[in-house]
C-alpha cells in the first residue's frame, strides 16, 4: 500500500480517494498514506503545534474534548507527552481559547452521536489564534456540513467506513485534509497530477 509508484492504477485510486476525502471535508487537500484515525489526530496536534503562530509560541496545551472517541484521546495522551504538550480533556462548552491554547480537537459526530455544529466555537477559537482539528465520520459527512465550511484546520478521521474491511488493511485507512496554509507540513504522502511544459 505504501509504494504507489509500482502501479499508475494504485496512484490513480489514491488520487480519487484524497479527491472524494477534500469533497466530503471541504478542505482543499488530503493526503492518503495515514494508519487510523487516533494516529491521525495525534499527527494534527503534532502539526499543528509546530505551526503554532508567533503569538502562541508559549502555547503548549492542547483541548480534546471528551465526545473524541477514547483511542483517540489514548493517542493524543501519548503523543502529547514526548513534545511537551499538555493534553486537557474535557467538556467542549468550558473551553476557552485564551488560556494558553494552540489547538482543539473535536469529534463530529461525538462518541455518544451527538451531531454538534461548531461553527461559533471554531470562531471564537480562531480570533484567539487557536487553531481546529476534527475527527470526522466519513460516511456521515456526505449528509453533514464539513467541517471546513465551518472553519475546521484539519480534519481526519478513519476510511473503513466506505467499505474496507476490517483485517483487509486496502490503499488506505485514515484520512487527513487541511487548508493550504500546512501544504508544506502535512504529514504522509500526497499523490499530485503533474503537467508537463506542453501541458
Amino acid at each position: 500500500p505504501y509504494q504507489a509508484e509500482i502501479s499508475q492504477g494504485r496512484l490513480e485510486a489514491l488520487l480519487n480517494f484524497q479527491t472524494v476525502v477534500s469533497d466530503l471535508t471541504g478542505l482543499p487537500i488530503a493526503n492518503a498514506s495515514l494508519l487510523d484515525e487516533a494516529t491521525a489526530i495525534a499527527e494534527a496536534m503534532h502539526m499543528l503545534h509546530a505551526a503554532r503562530p508567533k503569538e502562541l509560541a508559549n502555547a503548549h496545551k492542547f483541548f480534546a474534548d471528551s465526545g473524541l472517541l477514547p483511542q483517540n484521546i489514548d493517542v493524543l495522551r501519548t503523543r502529547c507527552a514526548p513534545i511537551g504538550v499538555e493534553l486537557v480533556v474535557g467538556d467542549v462548552a468550558t473551553f476557552d481559547p485564551a488560556d494558553g491554547y494552540f489547538g482543539i480537537a473535536l469529534q463530529y459526530p461525538a462518541l455518544n452521536g451527538t451531531v454538534t455544529d461548531h461553527r461559533a466555537l471554531v470562531q471564537q477559537a480562531k480570533a484567539a489564534g487557536v487553531r481546529v482539528a476534527v475527527c470526522a465520520d466519513l460516511l456521515a459527512l456526505v449528509l453533514l456540513t464539513p467541517p471546513g465550511e465551518w472553519g475546521a484546520d484539519v480534519v481526519v478521521g478513519n476510511s473503513q467506513r466506505f467499505g474496507v474491511p476490517m483485517g483487509y488493511g486496502g490503499p488506505h485507512a485514515a484520512f487527513f485534509a487541511t487548508s493550504e496554509d500546512f501544504k508544506r507540513s502535512m504529514p504522509g504522502r500526497i499523490i499530485g497530477v503533474s503537467v508537463d511544459r506542453r501541458g
